[in-house]
C-alpha cells in the first residue's frame, strides 16, 4: 500500500471582505485599509492584499478600478461595476468633477489656509521629462505641540492637522505638494524625514502613513447626481459639532440627497463582521491615536512655524 502524499501547495491567503460604503447597479465605494494595495504591481511582488481581488471574489463580479490610493493611505475608494459606468467615472477624475478631501498629520504648524501650485515630474520619470500642472488647496484644521524634544535644536515638537483637496491628480501629489511646503506627511517614508517619523511612531504606537482618503463627492454615472461618499471618520475636529467620537461605519447615503440612493447604500451595506471590526480597527487608529492629542483649533490669520 503506497504512503498518502501530503499536500505541498502553499495554502490560499483568505483576507477579510471590504467594508462597502456604497453599492447600486454601476459603481461600488469601499473603505481601503492602510497597507493595501489597490491591484497587483512588480513593484510590491511580496504583497497579497489587493482590493480588485478581494472585492470582485466579495460582490461575484468584476470591477473596474478608476482611480487609485497609496498603500499606506486609507479610506474612500470608487470602482464602477461595468465599462460604460467605469469610463464615466474615469472621466469625471479626469475633468476635475470630482471633489476629494484628505486628512494628513503633518510636521510642524502649517498655515491656516494655503494653494499650492507646484508642478510635479512623474516620480519614476528621467530629470529632462517634463513636469505636469499640479495644484493643491490646504487648510490646516488643528495644531499641536508637545512638550517633548523629537531634534535637539527644539525644545518642543510640532504637528498639524490639515484638509487637502487636489484639484489634480498628480501620482503622491498631496505628500509631495507637503514636502514642498515644508510640512511633509507624518509616516512618510519617501517624502518625510526618518528620525521624526520614527519619533512619533514611537508616540503614538504605530508606524505609518497618516494620510486618510476622508470624502469623495463625484457626479453618479448613470443618473449625474451629486453623491457624496464620507469614510465613516468623525469628530467634533471635523465636522464642528459635538458629535461623539464614533467608530462605526458611515452612513452609506449620508448627504446624498436621494431616498432612492439611500435605499441602494443600504441594501448594499455588509452585515456586522470581520469587515467592520477591520475598518473599526482603521478609524480607531485615527481617533485614538491622532484625533486624541491636544489640539487646538486653527483660526484663519493663524501665524504658521516649522
Amino acid at each position: 500500500m503506497m504512503p498518502l502524499l501530503s499536500d505541498t501547495r502553499p495554502a490560499r491567503t483568505v483576507h477579510p471582505p471590504l467594508q462597502i460604503l456604497w453599492r447600486d447597479d454601476d459603481l461600488v465605494a469601499v473603505y481601503k485599509p492602510a497597507g493595501w494595495l489597490v491591484h497587483r504591481t512588480g513593484l510590491d511582488a511580496g504583497e497579497t492584499r489587493f482590493v480588485m481581488q478581494v472585492l470582485r471574489d466579495q460582490l461575484g463580479q468584476r470591477v473596474y478600478p478608476v482611480h487609485r490610493l497609496d498603500k499606506g493611505t486609507c479610506g474612500v475608494l470608487v470602482m464602477g461595476l461595468h465599462a460604460d459606468a467605469a469610463r464615466v467615472l474615469s472621466q469625471a477624475f479626469e475633468h476635475h468633477r470630482v471633489e476629494k478631501r484628505y486628512l494628513a498629520l503633518v510636521r510642524g504648524h502649517a498655515p491656516a489656509g494655503i494653494r499650492v501650485d507646484h508642478a510635479l515630474r512623474p516620480d519614476d520619470a528621467p530629470p529632462h521629462a517634463p513636469v505636469q500642472p499640479a495644484r493643491t488647496e490646504l487648510r490646516c484644521l488643528a495644531r499641536v505641540e508637545l512638550p517633548e524634544a523629537s531634534d535637539t535644536r527644539f525644545p518642543t515638537t510640532r504637528a498639524a492637522l490639515v484638509e487637502a483637496l487636489p484639484e489634480t491628480g498628480r501620482r503622491h501629489q498631496i505628500r509631495r505638494h507637503l514636502k514642498h511646503i515644508a510640512h511633509p506627511i507624518l509616516g512618510d517614508a519617501t517624502h518625510g524625514k526618518g528620525p521624526l517619523n520614527r519619533w512619533w511612531a514611537e508616540r503614538l504606537g504605530l508606524q505609518r502613513l497618516w494620510l486618510h482618503a476622508w470624502q469623495l463627492t463625484l457626479p453618479h454615472p448613470a443618473t449625474g447626481q451629486r453623491l457624496v461618499l464620507p469614510s465613516g471618520l468623525r469628530h467634533p475636529l471635523l465636522d464642528g459639532n459635538s458629535r461623539q467620537m464614533a467608530t462605526e461605519p458611515a452612513a452609506s447615503a449620508e448627504a446624498a440627497g436621494s431616498t432612492a440612493l439611500r435605499e441602494a447604500a443600504l441594501a448594499g451595506a455588509p452585515v456586522p463582521g470581520e469587515a467592520d471590526r477591520a475598518v473599526a480597527a482603521d478609524l480607531f487608529d485615527w481617533q485614538l491615536r491622532v484625533l486624541s492629542l491636544p489640539w487646538v483649533v486653527c483660526q484663519a490669520g493663524d501665524a504658521a512655524n516649522a
